[in-house]
C-alpha cells in the first residue's frame, strides 16, 4: 500500500483531479488517466440506460479517442476495496501490464496500488 504523500507530484495531481470529478459529478467513482505525452483525461462514472461505464473505463475511453498511444498512470477515487478487473484490463490494454493503478478513498488517500495486469 502506498500513501498519496509518498507519490510524485503528477500522480497526485490525477488523484486529485479524479477525486474533484466524483465529488463534482455526485457519482460514486471518479477517475483520471495520463497519458504518454502527460495529458490528462478526467471522467465520472456512466450510467444510461443503454450504456455503464465505470469512471476508469470513461476515462480510458476518453484518452482512446483523444488519439492516446500509451498510459503513464491511472488513478480511481472510490468506496470499493479494490480495482475492478474490467477497469484494469482497459488500463492494460491502452497502457500495458505494469501501468500502475492508483486506488484512492473519497479522501484522496491512496489504499492501493496494482500493476494494470495482476
Amino acid at each position: 500500500m502506498t500513501e498519496s504523500t509518498e507519490l510524485g507530484p503528477e500522480d497526485r495531481k490525477i488523484i486529485t483531479l479524479a477525486r474533484s470529478a466524483r465529488a463534482r459529478n455526485g457519482v460514486p467513482e471518479g477517475a483520471a488517466v495520463r497519458d504518454e505525452t502527460g495529458r490528462t483525461y478526467v471522467a465520472g462514472t456512466v450510467v444510461l440506460e443503454s450504456l455503464k461505464l465505470s469512471a476508469l473505463q470513461t476515462a480510458v475511453a476518453m484518452a482512446v479517442a483523444s488519439g492516446a498511444k500509451s498510459l503513464e498512470a491511472a488513478a480511481v477515487v472510490t468506496e470499493a476495496e479494490t480495482a475492478a478487473d474490467e477497469d484494469r484490463a482497459a488500463v492494460r490494454d491502452l497502457g500495458g501490464p505494469e501501468t500502475p493503478v492508483l486506488l484512492a478513498g473519497p479522501d484522496g488517500t491512496v489504499r492501493l496500488t496494482v500493476p494494470a495486469g495482476s
